[in-house]
């Protein structure tokens, strides 16, 4: 190792070590120079040994003998919280673009689109509550229901801003009555996943608490219930969370820690949600709960295998998030970095942290990530792959997989938005590549919607990207393999030119392509973006509409495809929401008065 390698990984390893100490003085058994000591002659707590805390330490219930979360005792107790930053005024320029007065014609097309996606949630919604209402999803081919985020009426809380956004104010209403009944100490599930359970239920709670301007105050009521029950994940050794966490264990005080093996973007997506439950309710418990995360991703993002970039897998029980070696934007690390830019504009710009970790992740996704796909109409736009560093070749040599994913379709908002917050007008170019790269994908597939995941040809990172039918065709043969010629392969796999594989052709009603482009469309005001997302809108519902609700497609390459008895709660509340929102007035839940979390729900920024 040369000397400047291991300085590195000495200051990395000194720099983390002072996060620990300085953050966590109460369960170490140790006190900050700073910190004035305790007031008392008594020891300082020590963890129970044993696998349970002792019968005084018990969970207490409410007078009215519910449970109640807040009861839960804490075995490693934090001693000083962290400070919610205060804004800097001035220091997030206004985002949205200034829209121009539209013709007759153009307000009747916009009030129409706009009705068809409404009359299409709706239906959804409809079909919700005939066959499955309070649980979380109904099945849209045989009408039956299924709770797979622990049996809390997920589509419910997920559509409660939705419903609020479409002026169902009465069905709304009829929601939050329902949502008194949830009860949050049974679970379908014997794990939790804390990051899907923060971004669907607190998201959506919070959401629908800030859009009606607190009229109802058992959302916020239900928010705290959540984020106490969920508090709870994070009383471990080193105060990092247990991302797929058994909370009936937790209840029963069994000693936990967080996993050595642990999907980035579950540990690095939970700042929003837990930074507006403190805005809200003054209690920072929140807030320093995240706070120690994002220390982390700060102190070691020059130190991973990919400097700037953080592997897909990283070690929680040890706080190690560099030792992985595979790299992506798409699943399992997305929101990671979705939520840096989208953190600094919730806090005000009240710190500078998630700023260098959005502007210092870029360097690196423009260089290793963003490829530009050759096609056959030689259109100007940018995918996001992945790549692998082992940590000894230089991040300029390392080689990007051309794979494209559904969920990096998110990146083109992602990097507008931070365009606009960080006033960078060049990477405003980059976004729009990026937005046409998955539109690109929309408008070459067979039946008009993306799959899952394809392959494509990757062009010359500098440099002419002309056509080439011969190198598109030698790198389908390569794909697929067997005797068959290179035709026989195009046909069987129904693949247009550009594709040269679709790895998952199912389609599963998601969002992150529409999600740019509502992004994209807000930003610059760019009216064609609204015409080319109609014929998506118009693909995707003749696809999966059913007599109940909508259903994920197994295949969406060929005609008649095969539906699947599915239809996850971000149909209703991230898809039709970013199409009704992309048709609506653009001061509706405007952008510069809310931050969208991962699953679309608009959080108010404070003033």
């Amino acid at each position: 190792m040369s000397s400047r390698w291991r300085q590195l990984v000495v200051v990395s390893a000194l720099l983390l070590s002072a996060i620990l100490f300085l953050r966590l003085p109460f369960q170490l058994g140790i006190v900050s120079p700073l910190d004035p000591g305790p007031k008392s002659d008594s020891a300082v707590p020590s963890p129970a040994s044993d696998d349970s805390l002792s019968a005084e330490s018990e969970p207490v219930d409410h007078p009215d003998g519910a449970f109640d979360w807040a009861g839960v005792p804490q075995r490693y107790p934090v001693e000083s919280l962290a400070s919610l930053p205060s804004p800097r005024p001035r220091s997030i320029p206004k985002i949205q673009a200034t829209f121009v007065q539209e013709s007759a014609p153009e307000r009747q097309s916009r009030l129409m689109r706009l009705s068809a996606v409404k009359t299409n949630f709706t239906h959804a919604w409809e079909g919700y509550k005939k066959h499955a209402w309070l649980r979380d999803e109904v099945k849209p081919l045989s009408g039956e229901a299924q709770d797979p985020f622990g049996g809390w009426a997920a589509t419910l809380v997920d559509s409660l801003d939705t419903l609020w956004i479409m002026d169902l104010h009465d069905e709304f209403k009829e929601a939050v009555s329902a949502v008194e009944s949830i009860d949050f100490t049974t679970c379908s599930l014997g794990e939790l996943n804390v990051f899907e359970t923060t971004i669907r239920y607190l998201g959506g709670f919070l959401s629908a608490y800030d859009l009606s301007d607190g009229q109802f105050p058992v959302l916020l009521s239900k928010a705290k219930e959540m984020g106490n029950m969920l508090y709870k994940a994070f009383d471990t050794p080193n105060r990092l969370p247990v991302t797929r966490w058994d909370f009936r264990a937790a209840i029963e005080g069994v000693q936990q820690e967080a996993q050595e093996s642990t999907l980035v973007a579950e540990i690095g997506s939970l700042t929003l949600e837990w930074t507006r439950l403190s805005q809200l309710t003054g209690d920072t418990r929140y807030y320093d709960a995240i706070a120690l995360i994002m220390d982390i991703f700060e102190a070691q993002q020059a130190q991973t295998k990919l400097p700037g970039l953080f592997p897909v897998l990283v070690n929680a029980k040890n706080a190690n998030f560099t030792q992985d070696s595979g790299f992506t934007i798409g699943g399992m690390a997305d929101s990671l970095y979705e939520y840096f830019g989208k953190q600094h504009q919730l806090l005000g710009g009240g710190t500078e942290q998630c700023r260098k970790l959005y502007q210092n992740a870029m360097v690196a996704l423009q260089r290793n990530i963003f490829y530009r796909p050759m096609t056959a109409d030689k259109r100007d736009l940018l995918v996001p792959g992945q790549t692998r560093s082992d940590g000894t070749m230089r991040a300029e040599d390392l080689k990007t997989e051309p794979q494209a994913q559904y969920l990096g379709c998110f990146a083109g908002g992602m990097v507008a938005l931070g365009s606009k917050l960080f006033q960078n007008g060049a990477e405003m170019e980059i976004a729009k590549q990026l937005v046409e790269g998955c539109l690109w994908g929309y408008e070459v597939a067979p039946l008009g919607v993306m799959p899952e995941i394809i392959h494509t040809v990757p062009c010359p990172s500098v440099g002419p990207c002309g056509w080439d039918e011969q190198r598109w065709k030698s790198a389908v043969q390569e794909s697929y393999g067997g005797p068959e010629d290179v035709r026989t392969k195009i046909t069987e796999h129904h693949l247009p030119k550009g594709f040269t594989e679709v790895n998952d052709k199912r389609y599963i009603l998601r969002p992150e392509a529409i999600e740019s482009i509502f992004v994209l469309y807000r930003l610059t005001g760019d009216a064609s973006l609204r015409d080319r997302a109609w014929t998506m809108f118009n693909s995707i519902v003749s696809l999966t509409r059913t007599s109940i609700a909508h259903a994920a497609l197994d295949d969406c390459t060929i005609e008649n495809p095969p539906k699947s008895d599915r239809m996850e709660s971000f149909w209703t509340a991230e898809t039709l929401k970013y199409f009704y929102l992309l048709y609506s007035e653009p001061d509706l839940v405007s952008m510069d008065e809310y931050v969208f979390n991962t699953e679309a729900h608009p959080l108010k920024r404070p003033r």
